[in-house]
């Protein structure tokens, strides 16, 4: 069995924990190799141990059967998403301050071993697939595990936004952006913004308004079929930005049109434990 190993070494300091759990995998009899998810910003300072072996993702992948990675909910997001591309499940170690996503926190490396042995099942996660339309033409594509928003700019102060679902209007109003969710991403953004908690593994696409200047702007949790379709008002001349699962916001021009609809794509989380979703909710925040 072959294993990648993917550690953030801005979370994992010395990647200690990426090498303990390197440890325990190749006592259990796995093969193992190290990928970084991304490259180092120049001037951070940090230094990965000499010792260390690093291969570019791409080969690591190759002939690969499971991806663990190390760090918060960002680095899982990421993870999850490249290794979706070559069909490899996601195995997450909890290194960030919350970490809805990930399987194990870094106390619990020792139950890595039982991965050689089949140990594990495998869950799948709704995605979205996100695309810009301007004048006619599809000028943007992503992939979303958690969610895209769409924002405000630092100068205006508020955006006129039209919602629709397969072409029928939802929602008009004036705010800060809305963030469009799968029920993974559902216990990030959407749910600091006020929508609902929704199971992970459950099909929904959920459409959260962010501060809205409008009583009668609220939450939909809308069928997985639906074509959600988001665009600025008519007359609307500010400028607004997308961002997909956190990643580098694209301007939107005032006829831009941007499209979201579930992906034939799905992520795929390794499980080695039978914790429940509400019991990991109400841990992460703070209810028990």
């Amino acid at each position: 069995m072959k294993i990648v190993l993917s550690p953030n070494p801005y979370r994992d300091k010395g990647l200690k924990a990426a090498q303990a759990a390197q440890r325990v995998l190749r006592e259990a009899g796995a093969e193992t190799c190290m990928s970084l998810p991304f490259s180092l910003e120049k001037g951070s300072g940090l230094e990965l141990p000499a010792h260390l072996k690093f291969v570019s993702m791409e080969e690591a992948f190759q002939g690969a059967d499971l991806l663990v990675c190390f760090g918060g909910d960002g680095t899982i997001l990421h993870a999850a998403k490249d290794a979706d591309a070559h069909h490899i499940p996601v195995l997450g170690v909890n290194l960030g301050s919350v970490g809805f996503m990930a399987e194990l926190e870094v106390s619990e490396l020792g139950e890595l071993s039982r991965l050689t042995k089949g140990e594990y099942a495998l869950e799948e996660r709704m995605m979205l697939d996100v695309s810009i339309r301007r004048e006619g033409r599809t000028i943007f594509r992503d992939l979303a595990l958690n969610d895209a928003v769409i924002t405000k700019g630092a100068v205006a102060r508020i955006i006129d936004l039209d919602v629709k679902s397969d072409g029928v209007l939802i929602s008009r109003f004036s705010g800060d952006g809305v963030v469009i969710a799968t029920p993974t991403g559902s216990t990030a953004y959407s749910m600091s913004a006020g929508g609902p908690i929704v199971e992970p593994t459950a099909e929904n696409i959920i459409v959260t308004p962010i501060c809205p200047h409008a009583l009668h702007a609220r939450s939909f949790v809308l069928d997985r079929s639906r074509l959600v379709a988001v665009r600025m008002g008519k007359l609307s001349r500010k400028t607004a930005y997308l961002s997909v699962d956190g990643g580098k916001a694209f301007r939107l021009g005032g006829s831009d049109q941007v499209e979201l609809r579930r992906s034939r794509s799905k992520a795929r989380l390794a499980k080695l434990t039978n914790r429940s979703f509400y019991t990991i909710v109400n841990q992460k925040l703070g209810r028990m």
